[in-house]
């Protein structure tokens, strides 16, 4: 067998060291932030000089997954050839690579066994999500045209029996230092689509973000991304149809940019949520979003924060009392159509009670603040009504910016914005009392 050079496994599934051009590999990609560019460019990664290929067929293909990633890892591409079907079914984590890239172009799902991986997922601590593999280290790229499929619609059944249930995230990418995840299409997933987490430098785009409940039980928090503890992420270029968040910027995301989404079914794109835990310091700063298309959601650019005193969402999702500081965010060419809130900041996050709210204000400061560029048409929801501005206090929330806004009620009301304790000086909208 003239490509084999050193099979990895016996019979059955396995990985090999292939021959130089005896394999099909994608182009690499050489992905560049724009139209919008970050302050220090994302690196450029090494060239790569070997290939492992990953064979399919077993019950489980993680074992293969893994010796395929040692094998090729500093300075490899590991390939799951077009037409190939794999099926994780065991917990993998890849969070050891160095100077490595995975050409996914094949097809990728996960066993639905949902009693193993709510035992054995990796638990991130951060809003009780898990997930069925990581990948970390340094330079490494994951991309090649095919599909991640989160098989999500145990989960999404089984939530609807136990709210405290453990539902793994579609791709975890968990203290990694340089690198991309492009052209890929992911369904289905059980929870978030994409988490970032303690990592740097990592770029996102072209990829292709849908699924959803096939049953009468919603698949819930299925967020596009979140951003958690990252500094310098860059997501571009992607469309998704999905069911909470387009993006989220999570606790102690800085230097963010989001750009050329098209959005559908979401919550948004949103800054939080923040302040959730008490004794802990959340930050969002320096984040740009821009060119957005936001269709069929509940909000378009949105800041939620936790209220001072305690208060709960749900059973799973509770908190307040947390502090911190949100700053220098701006949305920036932003398209509605038929969402119910264009724009949505509030430090009551999870607290209906705004006399409770008024009474315990936000910890957490919100400041240098900018709107600007949206246009469209909310849905009949809240018609009039096309936005909401709600702080706790003026101490803790100003520098709040709106400008060129031309949002319109589907009624062809006079549209408005609930507005409270804001400067209404800066906001280039109509405020009504919030």
């Amino acid at each position: 067998m003239k490509f084999l050079s050193l099979l990895l496994a016996l019979p059955g599934t396995i990985a090999y060291l292939a021959w130089p051009g005896s394999v099909h590999l994608s182009p690499r990609p050489q992905i560049e932030a724009s139209p919008k560019h970050q302050a220090i460019a994302h690196a450029k990664s090494t060239p790569r000089w070997k290939t492992c290929v990953v064979e399919s067929g077993a019950v489980d293909d993680a074992p293969a997954i893994l010796r395929a990633a040692k094998l090729c890892n500093y300075g490899g591409v590991v390939v799951f050839p077009k037409g190939k079907k794999y099926t994780i079914g065991t917990a993998l984590d890849l969070t050891f690579l160095k100077h490595v890239d995975f050409d996914i172009q094949g097809f990728i799902t996960f066993s639905d066994d949902v009693n193993y991986w709510n035992k054995n997922g990796f638990y991130l601590t951060f809003q009780n999500a898990s997930t069925y593999w990581k990948f970390g280290g340094e330079d490494v790229n994951i991309y090649g045209g095919g599909t991640l499929d989160g098989n999500g619609q145990s989960w999404y059944d089984a939530y609807a029996k136990d709210i405290y249930i453990l539902r793994p995230i579609l791709l975890a990418i968990i203290g990694l230092k340089g690198g991309s995840v492009s052209n890929l299409k992911m369904r289905f997933s059980p929870q978030y689509y994409n988490m970032i987490m303690n990592s740097t430098d990592v770029i996102y785009s072209d990829i292709d973000i849908a699924g959803g409940s096939v049953s009468k039980n919603v698949a819930k928090n299925t967020d596009g991304w979140d951003t958690y503890r990252s500094d310098r992420i860059t997501i571009q270029n992607s469309v998704v149809d999905n069911g909470d968040d387009c993006v989220s910027f999570k606790p102690n995301s800085t230097n963010i940019l989001v750009q050329n989404l098209v959005c559908n079914g979401s919550h948004g794109i949103s800054v939080g949520s923040l302040g959730q835990y008490n004794g802990t310091y959340d930050i969002v700063e320096n984040v740009y979003v821009y060119n957005i298309s936001m269709s069929n959601a509940s909000d378009g650019a949105r800041i939620k924060v936790w209220p001072g005193a305690p208060a709960a969402m749900s059973g799973d999702l509770q908190g307040g009392g947390g502090s911190g500081h949100v700053k220098n965010i701006t949305y920036d060419l932003f398209y509605n159509n038929n969402n119910d809130y264009a724009i949505e900041l509030t430090q009551c996050y999870g607290q209906n009670n705004r006399t409770l709210c008024d009474m315990y204000p936000s910890n957490l400061t919100i400041s240098d603040i900018h709107f600007n560029n949206f246009w469209g048409t909310t849905s009949k929801k809240y018609d009039p009504k096309v936005g909401t501005l709600i702080c706790s206090s003026p101490t803790v929330c100003g520098d709040i910016h709106a400008e060129n806004i031309t949002i319109t009620a589907p009624s062809g009301k006079t549209p408005y914005y609930a507005c409270a304790n804001v400067d209404t000086k800066l906001l280039d909208i109509p405020c009504r009392a919030g």
